[in-house]
């Protein structure tokens, strides 16, 4: 089975995460495949917009907590050299998200990437890194309060709460919450509407957003990446954490 569903419809491409029976949990083979899929819709001179979702139930579930518990350490040295939420937000070409479903830490990083979120009905957010023990380190400080603000972010990051798709859309996580079996129609739609614009003129528009946020975002990318990778190697029992709390929150976040 694939771990990543592509096709095109014209000019757009849409990417579908595809371990339902994990919740689509970033497993090794899933941050890989995402990573070349992203890069091969960007390089592709035919691709003018993306569209990226799940295989229901879930957008992303983030962290595979079983890989995790397995590894240690080495879980996260993935997201140093192939890391598909870094290539999310690097971009040229347009890309949507369609949240599907839950969408908790990594996989909300992974979304935060995206230029703007359309939500299904279904669709529930919640950074979970504090209540796992680890720090984010794909850029939700730099992120999250540019969309919800600081208050916000902040208040989601220290409680790990759950945000249901009515409320992401009143504090501005996403754009629009549609039903669910319209999700990807809708997405697709507004890819469409992207893809027409002439590709010069839509990556000058990106780049210019780019450059306007590098102010503020990149700062805080810089201080996740030196303060979360320094305690994470702290962690000689990170195996051990990542085990008691897929026990302890398993009907939350496996």
């Amino acid at each position: 089975m694939s771990e990543v569903l592509i096709t095109d419809h014209d000019a757009v491409r849409v990417l579908t995460l595809n371990r339902p029976q994990a919740r689509n949990a970033l497993s090794h083979d899933l941050i890989r495949a995402l990573y070349a899929a992203l890069k091969a819709a960007d390089a592709d001179e035919e691709v003018l917009a993306v569209v990226l979702t799940g295989t229901d139930p879930a957008f992303c579930a983030g962290v595979d907590l079983k890989e995790a518990a397995r590894d240690g350490l080495k879980y996260f040295e993935e997201f140093r050299s192939q890391s598909c939420i870094t290539a999310v937000r690097e971009m040229r070409t347009p890309i949507i998200g369609a949240i599907n479903g839950a969408t908790f830490t990594g996989g909300l990083e992974i979304a935060l990437g995206c230029d703007f979120l359309v939500a299904s009905e279904r669709a529930v957010f919640a950074d979970t890194h504090a209540r796992v023990g680890i720090l984010p380190g794909g850029g939700m400080t730099a992120r999250l309060p540019q969309v919800v603000g600081l208050s916000m972010a902040r208040r989601m990051s220290m409680t790990g709460e759950v945000i249901d798709a009515a409320r992401a859309e009143r504090i501005g996580l996403v754009t629009e919450v549609v039903a669910h079996d319209r999700l990807l129609e809708r997405a697709l739609e507004l890819a469409g509407a992207v893809a027409e614009v002439p590709g010069p003129t839509m990556l000058g528009l990106k780049e210019i957003y780019t450059e306007g946020a590098a102010a503020v975002i990149d700062p805080a990318l810089a201080a996740e990446a030196r303060i979360a990778y320094a305690q994470h190697r702290e962690f000689g029992d990170l195996g051990d954490r990542f085990r008691a709390v897929s026990e302890r929150n398993k009907s939350q976040i496996t």
